[in-house]
C-alpha cells in the first residue's frame, strides 16, 4: 500500500474535516438543551482520532504529488470513508442497524434522497440538521469531482470539460486555486439566497436553512415525512424550490465565469438550453395531461407538474404528490425522465444532458456516412471537436451504466422485490434520484420496508453512480493492482 500513502494520509484530513462538521449539529443541541449532544461529540471524537491517525500513519516527507492511479484510490476512498463514519450519528441516536444507518447516510452524501426514515415531523432537530448538512457536503463535493476530477480521469466522455476546469493552459481563472474557491462562493451564494427565499415565502428558520441545503445540492432530503408536499398550500415555496432545484442542476464552472462578467455564457452553453428545453416540454405536456385528464385548475396543474419534473430531472427527489396517480402517461415519462440528470459539473446524478447530446450527434453522424460515405464529418460540442476518445468513453461509461442498472435489478429481484420496486430501485439509486415507482418505493412510500441485503445493493448502486461508475470499477479491476 506505499504507493497510496498519499491517497490515505489525505482521506485522514478529510475525516478530520467531517469530525469538525460534527460540530454543527453538536453545538446547536447543545444551545437546544438536547441530551443527544453527547452522541454526536463521541461520534465527532471517533471520526477526528480514526482520521488523524491516518493521517500520521501515512504522512510523507518532502510533499507529494497524486498521479492519476492515486486520485482514483482517493476518490473513491473519500466517499466510502465519508459514509461509513458519517453513518455513526445514525446509528448512536436513531438506533437504527447498521443497513438502514449505512443506507441513509449513503442516501444523504450522494445527494440521492431515498430514506428509511419515517416520523421527521417529531425527530430531533439536530439529527435532522446533520441528514441536510451530508446533503449539502456531497453536493460541493461532487461538483469538485465533476469539475476538477472527471476530466483529468477521462471518466465517461468528461473530456469535453476539461479546458473549463483541469487543464493549466485555458482555464476560467487563471489558477486552478481561484476555481475552485469561485465554485464554493457560488454554491454559499445559492444556499444562502435560497434559505432567504424559502423564510420570505413562509418557511421556518430552521425549515429554510435545511431545504436550502438539500434544495440547492439537489439532494431532496426533508424535515417532513410529507417532503415538500408539506407546503402544497404555499406554491410560491414550490416555485421558490423549481428555480433552486434548476440552478443546482447546471454547471457550476459558468457561475464562476458570471463572477467574472459574462452571463452570456449560460445562454451559449449547448448543456444549458438542452436541459431547459426538456424541462419546458415536459412540464408543459405533464400540466396538460394534469389539466385536461385529471381535471385539475391551470394553476395547480402548472405548479405540481414543472416541480415534479425539475424535481426528478434534477435528481433531487423531492415530491409534492404521489404523481403515479396521475396516469400511466404520466408515470411513463417520470420512468425516462429519472435516467436524463442535469448537466455536468452540477450537483445532479443520472446520465447528463451533454451525453444525450453528443449521442444524438454520433447518431446523425453515423446516418450521414450510409448516406455519404466517403465523406469526412467533423462533429462539435460547445466549440470543442468530439474526439473519438471521448466517444469512446462516452460509450463504455453507457455500457457500463446500463449494465450496473441490469444487475442491480436482477440482484433486488433475487432478494425478493417485485419487478417495480426492483427496476425502479435501481434506477433511482445509479441515478441519484431518490423515489422510485410503485406502491413500495414510490412518491408515498420509501426504503424502510426493504430488506437489508436490498439496502446494502442499493447503498452500492448509489456510490457506483454517484462516482460516474468508472471510477469505482476501475479500483476493484486486477489489473489496476499490478506494478
Amino acid at each position: 500500500m506505499k504507493n497510496f500513502r498519499p491517497a490515505l494520509f489525505v482521506t485522514g484530513w478529510f475525516l478530520a474535516g467531517l469530525a469538525l462538521i460534527m460540530w454543527i449539529p453538536t453545538i446547536y443541541m447543545l444551545v437546544l438543551g438536547d441530551e443527544e449532544w453527547r452522541k454526536f461529540l463521541l461520534s465527532s471524537v471517533i471520526t477526528l482520532t480514526a482520521g488523524i491517525l491516518l493521517a500520521a500513519t501515512n504522512r510523507q516527507r518532502g510533499g507529494f504529488a497524486l498521479v492519476p492511479r492515486q486520485v482514483f484510490v482517493l476518490t473513491t476512498l473519500i466517499w466510502l470513508m465519508a459514509c461509513v463514519f458519517a453513518a455513526l450519528p445514525m446509528l448512536l441516536i436513531q438506533q437504527m442497524s447498521y443497513a438502514d444507518a449505512l443506507f441513509e447516510t449513503m442516501s444523504g452524501i450522494t445527494t440521492t434522497g431515498s430514506t428509511v426514515l419515517t416520523g421527521l415531523d417529531h425527530a430531533s432537530r439536530g439529527f435532522l440538521l446533520w441528514r441536510s448538512l451530508l446533503q449539502w457536503i456531497g453536493g460541493i463535493g461532487f461538483i469538485a469531482m465533476g469539475v476538477l476530477i472527471l476530466p483529468f480521469l477521462r471518466v465517461g466522455g468528461m473530456r469535453l470539460f476539461h479546458a473549463e476546469s483541469s487543464d493549466r493552459s485555458e482555464k476560467v481563472l487563471p489558477r486552478f486555486e481561484s476555481v475552485s474557491k469561485a465554485i464554493v462562493f457560488s454554491y454559499l451564494a445559492l444556499s444562502l439566497a435560497c434559505a432567504v427565499a424559502y423564510y420570505f415565502a413562509g418557511m421556518s428558520v430552521f425549515d429554510a436553512v435545511n431545504h436550502a441545503m438539500t434544495t440547492v445540492a439537489t439532494g431532496g432530503f426533508s424535515t417532513y415525512d410529507a417532503s415538500m408536499g408539506y407546503f402544497n398550500d404555499t406554491p410560491s415555496i414550490l416555485w421558490i424550490a423549481v428555480v433552486f432545484m434548476i440552478l443546482g442542476a447546471l454547471p457550476f464552472v459558468l457561475y464562476v465565469q458570471l463572477l467574472r462578467g459574462s452571463p452570456s455564457a449560460f445562454w451559449k452553453d449547448r448543456q444549458v438550453s438542452g436541459f431547459l428545453g426538456i424541462v419546458l416540454f415536459f412540464g408543459v405536456l405533464l400540466a396538460l395531461v394534469n389539466g385536461l385528464v385529471q381535471g385539475r385548475d391551470p394553476a395547480s396543474a402548472l405548479t405540481a407538474s414543472f416541480f415534479n419534473v425539475v424535481s426528478i430531472i434534477s435528481t433531487t427527489g423531492f415530491a409534492s404528490e404521489d404523481y403515479s396517480l396521475w396516469g400511466e402517461q404520466a408515470v411513463m415519462v417520470f420512468f425516462y425522465l429519472a435516467f436524463v440528470g442535469g448537466c455536468s459539473g452540477s450537483t445532479s446524478g443520472g446520465l447528463k444532458v451533454f451525453r444525450l447530446q453528443v449521442a444524438y450527434k454520433m447518431l446523425r453522424r453515423q446516418l450521414d456516412r450510409l448516406v455519404h460515405p466517403h465523406a469526412v464529418f467533423t462533429e462539435r460540442y460547445n466549440n470543442r471537436e468530439i474526439s473519438e476518445d471521448i466517444i469512446r468513453s462516452l460509450i463504455s461509461f453507457s455500457f457500463f451504466f446500463a449494465l450496473t442498472i441490469a444487475l442491480l435489478a436482477l440482484s433486488l429481484s433475487f432478494v425478493g422485490l417485485d419487478f417495480m420496486t426492483s427496476m425502479t430501485g435501481a434506477i433511482t439509486a445509479v441515478c441519484n434520484v431518490g423515489p422510485g415507482l410503485g406502491s413500495v418505493i414510490g412518491p408515498a412510500g420509501n426504503f424502510a420496508t426493504l430488506p437489508d441485503a436490498a439496502k446494502w445493493l442499493l447503498s452500492a448502486g448509489m456510490l457506483l453512480g454517484r462516482l460516474e461508475i468508472m471510477t469505482v470499477l476501475v479500483v476493484i479491476t486486477p489489473g489496476f493492482w499490478r506494478g
